[in-house]
C-alpha cells in the first residue's frame, strides 16, 4: 500500500507516533479507571478527557498515514504507567508526553531539512499540542504540592 513517493523516514515517524499515541490512550484510560476506583472523581474525569484528546491524535496520524498510502500499524504499545497515588500517575504521564514531544521535534526537524512543508505543519501542530499537554501536567503536578491538595490525597492507593 505504500506510495512510491512516500518517504520511509516520515512513515517511520508516523508509525512511532501511532504507537505512542495509542499507548497514551491506553494509559490515560487505565489511569482514569484507577483514579475512579480510588474515589478521585475529578482527576478521573480529567484523565478520561486526556484519553479522548490523545484518541484525536491517533485519528489524525492514521489519516496522514492513509493519505501517504501507508497502512496504519502500531508496532509496540508501551506498558501502562501506574503508581501508588495521583502524583505518581501524573509523573508517568509527563514522561510519556516527553517522549511524544521528542518524537514530534525530531519529525519536524526532518521535514524542515527535507523541505516537506506539509509534513512540517502536521508534526508541528502535534508537537505544540503535546507541549501544551506537558505544561498542563506540570501545572497539575505543581497544584498537588499545595498543602490543601496534599491533605486531600489518599495516603496510598492499591490496585
Amino acid at each position: 500500500m505504500n506510495s512510491p513517493q512516500s518517504d520511509p523516514r516520515i512513515l517511520g515517524y508516523l508509525g512511532r507516533a501511532l504507537s505512542l499515541e495509542l499507548s497514551a490512550v491506553q494509559q490515560y484510560t487505565t489511569q482514569a479507571r484507577l483514579a475512579a476506583a480510588w474515589g478521585l472523581a475529578r482527576p478521573a474525569e480529567r484523565l478520561r478527557t486526556e484519553a479522548m484528546e490523545e484518541m484525536g491524535h491517533v485519528e489524525r496520524v492514521i489519516a496522514r498515514m492513509l493519505a501517504l498510502g501507508a497502512a496504519p500499524n502500531a508496532s509496540v504499545l508501551r506498558p501502562v504507567g501506574l503508581g501508588r497515588d495521583l502524583r505518581e500517575l501524573l509523573q508517568q504521564d509527563r514522561a510519556l508526553e516527553g517522549e511524544l514531544v521528542r518524537l514530534y521535534t525530531d519529525a519536524t526537524r526532518y521535514c524542515v531539512s527535507g523541505g516537506d512543508h506539509d509534513g512540517r505543519l502536521f508534526f508541528e501542530t502535534l508537537l505544540e499540542e503535546e507541549r501544551e499537554h506537558g505544561r498542563e501536567l506540570d501545572r497539575w503536578l505543581d497544584s498537588l504540592q499545595r498543602p490543601e491538595a496534599v491533605a486531600a490525597q489518599p495516603e496510598r492507593a492499591t490496585f
